[in-house]
């Protein structure tokens, strides 16, 4: 039997390189790698993970698609990974956050391809919900607050009308270890570990709710996934809420850390998300409802404060 290919869209970034990994690190069925970067190729990445094929592409224009058709072939499987997710620099270029996260080119590059045999798996954002009830649903009529959600939900649309097979992933916050070459964004628990340890008083936000999920739970959402579509073949269209099992505030996440640090509680000082002006409307609360996602593939992310305690201990070792 052939080996299968998977293709990593924005495989350079937090979420894409960690896939990599968790792809690379399947001995039974090993997996053909490629992966589409943008601007620069990271060397400790490819020293890392062996094997890997990087293709360059720019996704607002298509171009470098054509090459992974010669090189590497139709994927079996898609991982749509790369966005402009930051929401201020998407308020500030709206134009630009729709060209990059409606994976247009994508499509239709896909779309190319003789038979329709490649499953599209792609990352959306909790940040498409309003934000006024706990624990969204899939089915939930979805209102995004700002440009960020708006994008994202526009990429929803497209990619459910326009592909065959698909799985949306409406992703809350990743978090976890550093990547093998470190990404340049601020990672959240190292962030609330870094200001506490300097033992200064630091404002979070005590109205703002989310579910966030460890990144190794992503992964292993995203290999079950493939794994079934490589295994059943069947038809998949999918949406579901990946987020982990707790509801947590900003004070709560910083929270979580002072414990398993040791620090001192009374350096967290608790505000209101209306008294920071971010240049981005933000909203209050978009914890899921993630019993979709348990029950289809029969996993449970693990709790905010073990991925916490996993984050901690790994970046200790390195």
């Amino acid at each position: 039997m052939s080996r299968k290919r998977v293709l990593v869209v924005g495989g350079t970034g937090y979420l894409g390189q960690h896939l990599l990994q968790g792809f690379s690190e399947i001995q039974a069925t090993p997996y053909d790698l490629g992966f589409t970067y943008h601007s620069n190729l990271p060397q400790p990445l490819l020293h890392a993970i062996p094997h890997l094929l990087p293709f360059h592409v720019d996704l607002k224009t298509g171009q470098g698609f054509e090459s992974i058709s010669h090189s590497f072939g139709q994927p079996d499987v898609v991982v749509n990974c790369a966005a402009l997710s930051v929401p201020r620099a998407c308020e500030m270029d709206p134009a630009a956050a729709m060209s990059v996260n409606v994976p247009s080119s994508l499509v239709n590059w896909l779309s190319n391809f003789k038979e329709s045999s490649t499953l599209l798996i792609h990352l959306s954002t909790d940040q498409v919900y309003e934000g006024v009830k706990s624990f969204y649903k899939e089915e939930d009529e979805i209102v995004p607050a700002n440009v960020y959600g708006k994008s994202k939900a526009a990429a929803e649309q497209f990619v459910s009308e326009k592909c065959l097979n698909f799985a949306i992933l409406r992703s809350s916050i990743i978090f976890g270890p550093q990547t093998v070459s470190p990404v340049p964004k601020s990672l959240p628990i190292q962030w609330i570990d870094g200001v506490l340890s300097k033992g200064e008083k630091v404002e979070f936000f005590h109205d703002e709710f989310r579910c966030p999920v460890y990144v190794k739970d992503v992964v292993a959402i995203i290999l079950a996934l493939t794994s079934r579509w490589i295994s059943e073949g069947k038809q998949m269209q999918l949406l579901l809420n990946v987020g982990g099992p707790d509801r947590v505030s900003r004070v709560q996440m910083a929270e979580a850390v002072a414990d398993i640090r040791g620090y001192n509680t009374s350096l967290i000082k608790p505000v209101s998300a209306s008294s920071v002006d971010r240049g981005v409307k933000s909203p209050a609360d978009i914890s899921m409802n993630i019993t979709k996602l348990v029950q289809t593939l029969n996993f449970s992310p693990i709790s905010f404060r073990d991925g916490v305690r996993l984050t901690l201990a790994t970046g200790a070792k390195s």
